[in-house]
């Protein structure tokens, strides 16, 4: 006698009809919400390294006006960085030369044009400051905090940083470094 194995067969209870359909709905929801937390963190990573890219540009754009200050010692001497005037002077790119009055104010001039091309809003000064760190982005050297009782020179250079839905007009920051060319 040859003996076949007998199958039983259960039902589901009819309460369980849907119960997998649901499981499946909670773990797409549970998904969403981590790929909108991954989204979120990539948003802040990259608001994070504009504002490091920012500050950067700001670093180098100081720096390069100390460089030329470095460069152009008579000017430096002759207060033509302080309280200067910007003037493009196409000579001081020639053979011909310009004088060092002129190469500080042509200086000036290309590095105030790199800063607002290179930065949102961006200005800067070059003047006599005791008290680096304070002063506002108007160019005057009175609301710069520019008070000429120091033998340093300080740059400073401004721009607009986190414009946002919710800060449309930014955040004003600033970088200031002391040098004595």
């Amino acid at each position: 006698m040859n003996m076949l194995p007998t199958f039983v067969h259960k039902n589901l209870p009819a309460r369980s009809d849907g119960v997998t359909l649901i499981e499946v709905l909670v773990a797409i929801l549970i998904l969403s919400f981590g790929l909108l937390g991954s989204a979120g963190l990539q948003m802040a990573g990259l608001r994070a390294a504009l504002a490091a890219n920012q500050r950067t540009t700001a670093t180098l754009l100081a720096y390069d006006a100390a460089d030329r200050m470095r460069a152009n010692k008579v000017g430096v001497a002759a207060n033509n960085y302080h309280n200067y005037t910007a003037t493009q002077n196409i000579n001081c790119l020639q053979a011909a030369g310009c004088t060092a009055q002129q190469l500080a104010q042509h200086d000036m001039w290309e590095w105030a044009q790199a800063i607002a091309a290179q930065l949102p809003s961006g200005i800067g000064i070059v003047c006599k400051d005791q008290s680096p760190n304070d002063g506002t982005s108007n160019i005057s050297l009175l609301a710069a905090g520019c008070d000429n009782l120091s033998d340093q020179h300080v740059i400073k250079i401004w721009w607009i940083e986190d414009r946002s839905e919710t800060n449309p007009t930014g955040t004003l920051k600033r970088f200031t470094t002391s040098v004595r060319p």
